[in-house]
C-alpha cells in the first residue's frame, strides 16, 4: 500500500498471428514488461514514432498484415532508436539484410528464448550490466 513501483519498460511485438503474438504479450508481461501489440509493421511504426524513446525491445514477424515487412520495419525502428534491439523472426529463411544491431530467430523458437532476452534487457536497464544480446 502506498508503495510506487518503477517505470517498467516497454517492448513491443509486431506479429499478425493472434496466437503468436499473444503467447510473446505473455512471456514478456511474466518477465514485467509493459508490452504494446500490433498486427502490421504501420501500426508499430505509429507506436515507434510517439514512443520510440520508450520502447527498449522489439520482435517482429518478417511477414505482417499490411504493406511493410519485418524487415522493413525494422530499419524504421533503428531510424526512430538506434539503441533499441530488434529481434526479427520467421519460419523462412531470410534473404535480406537485417539492420546493425537486429537479431534473426526462426521459427519455431523456444518461448525460453523470449524469457531470456527479455531478462537480459531488463538486468541491463536496472544496471546489471550491459552485455546485449
Amino acid at each position: 500500500m502506498g508503495q510506487s513501483r518503477p517505470c517498467r519498460a516497454k517492448a513491443l511485438v509486431v506479429e499478425d498471428d493472434p496466437l503468436q503474438r499473444e503467447m510473446i504479450e505473455l512471456l514478456l508481461a511474466e518477465s514485467e514488461f509493459d508490452v504494446i501489440s500490433c498486427e502490421s509493421a504501420e501500426a508499430a511504426e505509429l507506436v515507434l514514432q510517439s514512443n520510440g524513446d520508450h520502447v527498449v525491445l522489439m520482435l517482429t514477424d518478417v511477414e505482417l498484415a499490411g504493406n511493410m515487412t519485418g524487415v522493413e520495419l525494422a530499419y524504421a525502428a533503428k531510424k526512430y532508436s538506434p539503441d533499441l534491439d530488434v529481434i526479427v523472426t520467421s519460419g523462412k529463411p531470410l534473404r535480406q539484410r537485417l539492420p546493425d544491431g537486429a537479431l534473426f530467430w526462426s521459427k519455431p523458437w523456444a518461448p525460453l528464448d523470449v524469457i531470456r532476452v527479455a531478462e537480459m534487457k531488463a538486468s541491463e536497464l536496472s544496471g546489471g550490466g550491459s552485455r546485449r544480446s
